[in-house]
């Protein structure tokens, strides 16, 4: 049995090498299709315009900083969308919360809602039959991006094919008849909406309104049309068998009877966003909005599409930067170059701050070891440097902790605030994988008000939700690190990662020896 199986992964191998570890092309003949006009006649639609009309020219945004908020938002543009549904994510669970996402879609497909799905398919080994009876609804396609062979291990893909199959779609947007669009950082799963035992990920998205939503659009058609986004049909070869389409649906109304997601569910039809947004009470930041996000043609070369990146858009209003940045990321890896520019800023007289995960809030101990090796140059640069405390203390509802009570949190959310006016939100991490290799997607904000809340409510949870990171110098000249924070109200100061184990503080600063920061 060994014998077969290292035959079967050698021939795996070679079929790979053959093959140059290149993902599924696409059919030159694939259909072209755009966004729909902005709905007009419907009530959502009539209560969006009425506040364009009293904010002309200007955006709107209203930020979903807990989870049930955040998928409050999702399940009602759904329920309230009457002709388009345009959706993009890198993940796309197969869980509880992907579940009501699903069966909302397959409720507005059933009103006749157009539905296009393009999902990366990072996330969907084993779930092609499940794809194929989604797809097999009439008024719902889905199209993968930068999609795996069938047939080959997705391992061995992924192993073998740095540089092409490594390369995915971060891109995470929901946009509704072509009047309000949610960006940020979440996926499609239990953990990014509270509905996880095991870890709650703090995350951001906001809602928008105003004319940015046709950039979205825009960006989603840019995608949709690119030769990485492949029809599932064509992924597969095939149609979904006549009646998987109602068993799906038997599966979802099984998973949807279960005791806690009902629970999860009534929680959610009693929210108050859900009540504001059917009646449009919902309350919004006005200003400005611009939406920034990656050329597709970036997973296989950037040179050609370097000044369409994220990246190089950016660096305009960094450079515009006048007094303060508050950085929030939580996989934050600078490099030599992101360190030195950050360097430069505190120079100018920028104040820098940065906010992360610690090693016991990481969910990936080995994007930690890339950050590591450089808090130290970090902080004598005169960055600030500020780690998550995974044990979040007792607060309200929705702040880090799921409805079934779980206190582990994970930093999750990526925005930016420069000079306390103009915010980021969207989904990219300042690591090399974001940087360059993933595409990316995010809005820029600018807003006097939001960014006046947002920084009173990230400096007010400074205090009481993360450790100061400070570097000590000894009387013989040494330095070392120390983790300042407060804890069951009482401050506290530790001299090693706070929360992690010894093991788990050996096995990172094993892997900050290898040499593959340019894929964390």
């Amino acid at each position: 049995m060994m014998k077969a199986a290292l035959r079967m992964a050698l021939a795996s191998s070679l079929l790979l090498a053959a093959s140059g570890c290149t993902t599924v092309q696409r059919d030159p003949n694939t259909p072209v299709s755009h966004a729909l006009p902005p709905a007009k006649n419907s009530p959502m639609a009539q209560r969006i315009q009425e506040h364009l009309a009293r904010h002309p020219g200007q955006d709107a945004v209203h930020p979903l900083a807990n989870g049930r908020d955040a998928l409050v938002g999702r399940a009602v543009l759904a329920e309230l969308a009457t002709h388009s549904i345009d959706l993009q994510y890198y993940l796309y669970h197969a869980d509880e919360v992907g579940a009501l996402f699903t069966d909302a879609l397959l409720k507005a497909a059933d009103r006749g809602v157009r539905v296009r799905m393009l999902i990366d398919d990072i996330d969907l080994g084993g779930r092609d039959e499940a794809i194929l009876a989604l797809d097999a609804h009439p008024n719902i396609e889905i199209r993968l991006f930068n999609p795996l062979r069938r047939g080959l291990p997705r391992g061995l893909q992924l192993a073998f094919g740095v540089g092409t199959t490594t390369r995915r779609m971060h891109n995470k947007s929901f946009t509704v008849d072509g009047l309000a669009t949610v960006l940020g950082g979440r996926n499609i799963g239990n953990e990014y909406f509270e509905a996880d035992p095991a870890l709650a990920f703090v995350d951001l998205d906001v809602m928008a309104i105003g004319p940015v939503v046709a950039e979205a659009e825009k960006a989603f058609d840019l995608y949709w049309n690119s030769r990485f986004a492949v029809p599932v049909t064509q992924v597969l070869g095939r149609s979904a068998p006549q009646d998987h389409p109602r068993i799906l649906r038997e599966v979802l109304y099984r998973e949807l009877e279960k005791p806690e997601i009902r629970s999860y569910v009534d929680a959610l039809h009693h929210s108050q966003l859900a009540d504001s947004l059917r009646t449009g009470g919902t309350r919004w930041y006005w200003g400005k909005a611009q939406l920034v996000v990656d050329d597709p043609e970036k997973v296989v070369d950037q040179e050609r599409s370097g000044h369409l990146l994220l990246k190089t858009q950016l660096k305009e209003v960094f450079d515009d930067l006048k007094k303060d940045l508050l950085i929030v990321s939580p996989y934050f890896v600078p490099g030599r170059e992101g360190v030195e520019f950050l360097a430069g800023l505190v120079q100018r007289g920028v104040r820098v701050r940065i906010i992360t995960n610690s090693l016991a809030s990481n969910d990936v101990a080995i994007v930690h070891a890339g950050y590591a090796r450089y808090r130290k140059a970090l902080l004598r640069a005169g960055v600030e440097l500020y780690e998550m405390n995974r044990n979040l203390p007792p607060g309200r509802e929705g702040e880090g902790r799921s409805l079934t009570g779980s206190s582990r949190a994970s930093l999750h959310a990526k925005t930016f605030l420069l000079d306390r006016h103009l915010a980021f939100v969207g989904s990219l991490n300042l690591d090399p994988r974001s940087l360059y290799e993933n595409t990316e997607i995010g809005l820029l904000f600018d807003s006097p008000e939001l960014g006046r809340d947002m920084a009173n409510s990230l400096e007010a949870n400074l205090q009481v939700k993360t450790f100061h990171v400070v570097l000590v110098r000894d009387d013989d000249g040494s330095e070392r690190l120390e983790w300042r924070g407060i804890e069951n109200g009482r401050p506290v100061v530790y001299d090693h990662d706070p929360h992690s184990s010894l093991w788990l503080r050996i096995g990172v600063n094993l892997l900050r020896i290898l040499p593959i920061e340019s894929q964390l």
